[in-house]
């Protein structure tokens, strides 16, 4: 069995090491970046900046940024659909929108290939041991025939129904973990200008009724005064977009996710686009002359 990897980027890099080194498959991958090749050169991978040469393998998995590059990937002018025989299969780990997603289901379905969307949950060390969560929508059969290949880089492999439906579902995941950290960017300095300790309110938050993962990920780092380990607020812009869209065409009120996006549009308008989802909070650290730091990093 031959298999395609397209994205060795953060999360695609452990994602296409573990399908390697689990499965037993011929693998090639590819990306624009060479820096990952030689990790798996020496695993017996081949390796290619062309993703055009890895068209030909049996199943073709992708693990890229946002719905612009995977559309580029697969239906752009290079695209590898062109290349695509009857039967080949794409399963596309990225996390893209619902829109996109069925355009490129219809697109390789006329090109007589088939298509899974399975975006993955799960940070990069869960990418890293092999424990994400995928969430799978398309054809049952061949979600089945792929199964065996997810289990390689997930502990929690789900079939959700018709294609969208893995988009659909990580979005919802994705849109609660987003108002999560909004909340979290706008009380937490409410606490300081009160003039609570921001370490004990840490400690109340992760033991009591309002800790949540975005509360146990983010206190710690946010009092370390780190905000590089997460993902980045840019890319994690795409869910809200994406929430936007499907809002506005289902006509489904969303009006606490529209507050959560005023805050995210703030942070990127105070250029925090590259830092991750904690650094919301200098937002209203700004804005109330506080700062939500352990004392040494203050």
């Amino acid at each position: 069995m031959k298999v395609g990897f397209i994205g060795l980027g953060q999360m695609g890099r452990h994602i296409a090491m573990n399908l390697l080194k689990k499965s037993g498959v011929e693998l090639i991958v590819s990306d624009i970046r060479t820096d990952t090749f030689a990790e798996f050169e020496k695993q017996g991978a081949m390796t290619t900046t062309d993703s055009a040469a890895v068209a030909q393998a049996e199943i073709i998995f992708l693990s890229l940024p946002n719905s612009k590059v995977v559309k580029d990937v697969l239906l752009g002018e290079r695209g590898i659909i062109k290349s695509l025989r009857e039967g080949q299969i794409v399963v596309d780990l990225s996390t893209i929108t619902y829109n996109a997603t069925i355009e490129i289901a219809k697109a390789l379905e006329e090109q007589g290939a088939e298509f899974i969307d399975a975006p993955v949950s799960g940070m990069e060390a869960r990418a890293r041991e092999g424990t994400l969560t995928v969430m799978c929508g398309g054809r049952r059969e061949i979600f089945v025939k792929v199964k065996p290949y997810l289990e390689c880089i997930g502990t929690k492999i789900l079939y959700m129904g018709e294609h969208g439906s893995g988009q659909l579902t990580k979005l919802i995941n994705q849109l609660l973990f987003d108002i999560n950290a909004a909340a979290l960017a706008e009380i937490l300095p409410m606490a300081v200008k009160m003039g609570l300790d921001p370490e004990k309110v840490g400690e109340v938050v992760n033991s009591g009724t309002g800790r949540s993962y975005a509360s146990e990920f983010f206190i710690p780092r946010i009092l370390e005064n780190n905000f590089e380990e997460g993902y980045s607020l840019e890319n994690a812009y795409k869910d809200l977009v994406s929430a936007a869209e499907l809002s506005a065409n289902e006509c489904i009120p969303l009006p606490v996710l529209h507050a959560a996006t005023t805050t995210y549009q703030m942070a990127l308008l105070k250029g925090h686009g590259k830092r991750d989802k904690g650094a919301m909070i200098c937002v209203f650290e700004e804005l109330l002359d506080v700062v939500y730091r352990k004392k040494n990093n203050r």
